[in-house]
């Protein structure tokens, strides 16, 4: 009897296994798909609503190419070259330069997962209707964000993403994908843009 139970035991962890593994790997095909939509070579824009973590919750308009991205909402507009970010504060007029972490990018550009998820994620997937649900867990603690959770549509572009850092949750809502080419200046601060702010380097 012992024998049997072990044998049935086996037979559903390696189920279990197979699933998870088969889940893996349609997660991660969704995702390429995701990532050849909204990474393509020209860029593109879109809108946003992000909140909790700590932002609150606050609108924009968010321009894209590659790892590049700009960010405008009501309270701030920030920019990001792939190496260094601006970000300017209207209510302090200040401009701060940094080198973000991956948080911090994320939270300023949703489709930051598009090169995450490549790497340090287990991931598995869930089909609502036509929506896909994937969830990303980090394979490392020190990982800045530890889990994401990302909606996507049938078209493959992500209306919904929700991450975990440093124990609070930010919920980013995306809407109004578009296709739009965009220059490389798009994503530098330049003093034309507030001359009268000062500008903090932090870096």
């Amino acid at each position: 009897m012992k024998t049997k139970k072990n044998i049935i035991l086996a037979i559903a962890l390696l189920l279990c296994t197979s699933a998870f593994a088969q889940s893996a790997a349609q997660a991660k095909a969704v995702l390429n798909k995701v990532a050849s939509v909204v990474g393509r070579r020209g860029g593109a824009s879109a809108n946003f609503t992000i909140s909790g973590g700590g932002y609150g919750t606050t609108s924009g308009k968010l321009a894209i190419k590659g790892s590049k991205f700009k960010a405008v909402t009501p309270q701030a507009t920030v920019w990001f070259d792939g190496r260094t970010q601006w970000s300017y504060m209207k209510s302090t007029n200040e401009v701060n330069v940094s080198t973000p972490t991956e948080a911090q990018r994320m939270a300023m550009n949703p489709y930051s997962f598009i090169t995450m998820y490549k790497s340090g994620y287990t991931m598995s997937m869930q089909k609502a209707g036509a929506t896909y649900n994937i969830t990303l867990k980090a394979t490392n603690r020190s990982r800045s964000v530890q889990q994401l959770y990302i909606k996507v549509a049938k078209n493959y572009q992500p209306t919904q993403i929700k991450m975990l850092q440093g124990g609070k949750w930010t919920t980013i809502s995306i809407r109004n994908f578009r296709a739009v080419n965009q220059s490389d200046n798009t994503f530098r601060f330049k003093q034309s843009d507030a001359p009268s702010a000062e500008v903090i380097d932090l870096r």
